[in-house]
């Protein structure tokens, strides 16, 4: 199978895939979904900061924190964040206190990075459905 044909159909997989959460339970499932997503990593992002402030690191409990916003972040669809959450976990298993905490700046700055983005896709939905009645529908596009 050649490139351009893989890359439709994984958008198209996407946009599938997006339709469906959609059209779950009410029209803002993927927003309210989204949202507790950042709120509760926002919680863990505290709890990984406060974790490796301690005078004695407990690094199973730190690795215990990642991989749960790893998982999280994976499930989402934030894969950045999933990504600087990777290396935090070798960090982690290295007991690599200052490595830990450079990466825990990265998972920072990926995880407002994404929240950022998050909030201007669904504020622009609202415009467009404040102004049409309509979601918008997402086009394929060629590659």
């Amino acid at each position: 199978m050649e490139v351009g044909q893989m890359q439709r159909r994984f958008v198209e997989f996407t946009k599938s895939l997006f339709m469906e959460l959609r059209g779950r339970m009410t029209p803002d499932f993927v927003v309210e979904v989204v949202s507790l997503f950042f709120q509760d990593s926002k919680k863990l992002l505290n709890d990984l900061t406060s974790a490796l402030e301690q005078r004695d690191v407990d690094f199973k409990k730190v690795d215990a924190h990642v991989h749960q916003l790893k998982g999280s972040s994976s499930n989402i669809g934030a894969q950045r964040v999933k990504n600087a959450c990777f290396v935090l976990c070798n960090f982690c298993e290295d007991q690599n206190l200052g490595g830990c905490m450079r990466c825990l700046q990265q998972v920072k700055q990926e995880f407002y990075l994404a929240k950022n983005k998050f909030e201007t896709l669904f504020t622009m939905e609202r415009q467009i459905v404040a102004a049409s009645d309509s979601i918008p529908a997402m086009e394929i596009t060629s590659f």
